[in-house]
């Protein structure tokens, strides 16, 4: 089945975009971190203007909730006190700039994040989500992470890959940026209708396609890391008041973000007690679920309550979806709850768009088990 339509581009802190409750606020911190100050002032503006949840997205960026008109304009003034605030929607809208998080100064990522931001300007017209994955350590860390244009590493030295291509083009640092702009001006130009680099790559020159990545990092986990501490959020939905408290009682320096609604705590000792995933076989890290009713405008069933209740009872993945659209994760899962007209459908080994294999589903007999799926 063909996915229903969803937004075709992404809220920002200067176009925010309407929900069930209130406004989105994204928040999109430059090379994916947040010195320790930003982070609780962020947490701090997120209870005065919001609903008090920040959310982690896929593309490693916050998103206050709960945003009412009349708190937005006060909210934009907090976030440009941080330093979290870009000078136009325009400029706003390119900067999809997803950065590895388990990253060593030797490897340049956060300057070549930065050559990459001050090219946007030059960039031509492109499709509102296009985006740019920088993940150039020994070992990549964002190869299933959502990006159209990459900068990785081959056995030689740095590559600048087009998404959908097995291979790149080597690249001097100094020349990334530039090249990584020849890149986008060719799919600019060549795109015809497909919105998604993945989707022209079999079209690219050969000489965008001559030296091979290196081979994918071991998946990050929670726990402690070389540099802090690993956490979870689940479903990505991160309290501010207990993230505050967490930085401030931790001595963390820095907040870093990943696509994979776990963030570090750089610089973290001893951690008190908290409400985020700490182990690695937590059954949260493989169950996703969008906000739901009465958060979301076209859902008509709760979906993070129910997720959170049966998550432990497989030893599966499992996504609770509150419509066919899917936007908590847009691939197959091996069980996708999908809410229809205030029960759920049953898709098995697909995606909340797919066909059910079961329909009409009770919510409260999923809850007490009654129901198995």
């Amino acid at each position: 089945m063909t996915r229903p339509a969803a937004k075709g581009w992404c809220p920002g802190a200067l176009t925010p975009m309407w929900s069930g409750d209130g406004l989105i606020v994204r928040i999109r911190p430059h090379a994916g971190q947040l010195s320790a100050q930003q982070a609780t002032g962020l947490c701090a503006a997120t209870r005065a203007h919001g609903s008090g949840l920040l959310d982690l997205t896929s593309r490693a960026n916050l998103q206050i909730r709960g945003v009412q008109d009349a708190g937005l304009e006060p909210l934009q003034a907090d976030l440009l006190a941080l330093g979290l605030l870009d000078p136009d929607p325009e400029t706003e809208r390119r900067r999809n700039i997803l950065t590895a998080p388990r990253r060593s100064d030797a490897y340049g990522v956060a300057d070549l994040a930065r050559a990459v931001q001050a090219r946007l300007a030059d960039l031509p017209d492109l499709p509102a989500k296009f985006g740019y994955a920088i993940d150039c350590g020994p070992a990549r860390q964002l190869a299933g992470a959502s990006a159209d244009i990459r900068i990785e590493r081959s056995g030689a030295g740095l590559i600048v890959r087009a998404d959908g291509a097995p291979k790149g083009r080597p690249v001097a640092p100094a020349d990334a940026a530039d090249t990584v702009l020849e890149l986008a001006r060719w799919f600019a130009v060549n795109r015809g209708s497909a919105r998604r680099m993945r989707d022209a790559a079999a079209r690219l020159p050969a000489e965008w396609q001559s030296a091979a990545p290196l081979p994918e990092a071991a998946p990050l986990r929670p726990g402690r890391c070389s540099t802090g501490t690993v956490l979870g959020a689940p479903f990505g939905s991160i309290d501010a008041v207990a993230l505050a408290t967490l930085i401030g009682q931790s001595g963390t320096t820095a907040l870093t973000l990943t696509p994979w609604r776990l963030f570090v705590l750089e610089g973290a000792g001893d951690l008190p007690g908290h409400p985020f995933i700490d182990r690695p076989d937590d059954p949260m890290l493989r169950t996703d679920a969008c906000p739901g009713a009465p958060f979301c405008d076209t859902a008509s069933v709760e979906t993070r309550v129910l997720a959170e209740q049966i998550a432990h009872r497989y030893a599966l993945p499992l996504h609770v979806s509150g419509c066919a659209k899917g936007c908590a994760c847009p691939r197959p899962v091996a069980r996708t709850l999908v809410g229809n007209a205030g029960r759920f459908d049953l898709v098995i080994d697909g995606c909340s768009w797919d066909e059910p294999a079961r329909r009409g589903l009770d919510p409260d007999a999923l809850r007490t088990g009654t129901e198995q799926i």
